[in-house]
């Protein structure tokens, strides 16, 4: 009898495994995705962002979805990026969403908005203030799904080749810079450019631009920026806390397993954390380093600012009377803004002032 009883159960046995090693088989298919990166290889910061989610993402699902980070040029460039996520070229990519602003400025706001959010703010607003559930609405017109992967902090305010000290100053400068901040200091007088990061150090050393806004101290340094532009302005005024995502091809997101899109979802919260954390823990030393090699560090003067910051205000609100989208989105980041800044002066402010005083104390 129990001989019987024990072939019974194993018959159920065997029959129940041949019954659920295909849904499992099913449930967890082996892909391969190529991921196109806006950033160069030398940055550990942003591309090791990239390949930190991919090892992630493999580790998580036990290597059946591996997911490849080619750098800038090797598959697209940076700025057709979106497009080829877009059209199915590669499944997704690593990069800013602001770098499509000719697209549709409304691209401009998923990265950060010149006077915005500082990083903490705008984690706050894409997680829990609905901005990525508005942002993923609009980026699906364009076939893209889009997780936040990264943030640098506040960033710095570029390299130049002169020193600026008032608005007249920036009158025909060419400068590298991004996303909207380009339209704002085009009002300014600057004349802006689009150039990929590691285009920077050889057009200001041939001169064919005089100014480059890129990231932050540690890694500017790794650009060797301060070798052919000396003066270092602060703050990057356009950059108080730029996100960076993961654009995933819509469809190709949609036909995901359930688990794998946890597994992405999950990866990208890390990278996000991580990525932060790596500069604020690189960026004083980055800073000495360039301070001693030369760099003159030097604030933006309060004229610049309240001439920026008076020229953002007008491009919100002419892009805002002419598209919907941008409109949607902004009220909400500017609603937010309102009660963040509100909350921050109550205590953050107030606690950073005392320590860079007592720190200044000794």
């Amino acid at each position: 009898m129990k001989r019987r009883a024990f072939l019974k159960a194993a018959t159920i046995g065997a029959a129940a495994g041949a019954i659920a090693k295909p849904a499992i088989a099913q449930s967890a298919p082996e892909i391969r995705w190529r991921m196109t990166s806006a950033f160069p290889k030398s940055l550990d910061t942003l591309f090791g962002g990239g390949e930190t989610f991919a090892k992630f993402v493999s580790e998580a699902t036990d290597g059946k979805f591996q997911i490849q980070p080619f750098a800038p040029g090797e598959i697209v460039g940076a700025p057709q990026a979106a497009d080829a996520i877009a059209g199915g070229t590669v499944e997704m990519g690593h990069t800013c969403s602001y770098y499509y602003v000719g697209k549709d400025p409304t691209f401009a706001i998923g990265t950060n908005l010149p006077f915005g959010l500082n990083s903490r703010q705008t984690n706050a607003w894409l997680y829990h203030g609905g901005g990525n559930d508005l942002l993923n609405e609009f980026y699906a017109k364009h076939n893209l799904y889009a997780l936040p992967a990264g943030n640098t902090g506040a960033q710095m305010g570029g390299w130049f080749r002169k020193e600026i000290k008032t608005v007249q100053d920036l009158q025909g400068l060419k400068m590298r810079i991004a996303g909207l901040a380009g339209q704002i200091m085009a009002k300014l007088g600057v004349v802006p450019q689009q150039i990929a990061g590691g285009d920077l150090y050889p057009s200001l050393e041939r001169g064919t631009i005089d100014a480059a806004e890129w990231v932050a101290p540690y890694d500017d340094d790794k650009l060797g920026l301060n070798k052919v532009a000396p003066f270092y302005y602060y703050p990057g005024f356009w950059e108080g806390g730029p996100a960076i995502h993961m654009f995933i091809n819509l469809k190709k997101w949609n036909e995901l397993p359930k688990s794998y899109q946890a597994a992405m979802q999950a990866a990208a919260g890390y990278v996000n954390v991580d990525t932060q954390a790596k500069y604020d823990a690189k960026n004083p030393a980055g800073l000495r380093n360039l301070i001693s090699n030369g760099a003159q560090l030097r604030p933006f003067s309060q004229e610049i600012m309240e001439a920026a910051y008076k020229a953002a205000n007008e491009i919100y609100d002419e892009i805002s009377a002419k598209n919907p989208d941008f409109k949607k989105i902004y009220d909400s980041y500017k609603a937010f803004r309102g009660e963040e800044y509100l909350w921050f002066q109550v205590a953050e402010y107030a606690y950073d002032t005392f320590m860079i005083r007592a720190r200044a104390r000794g």
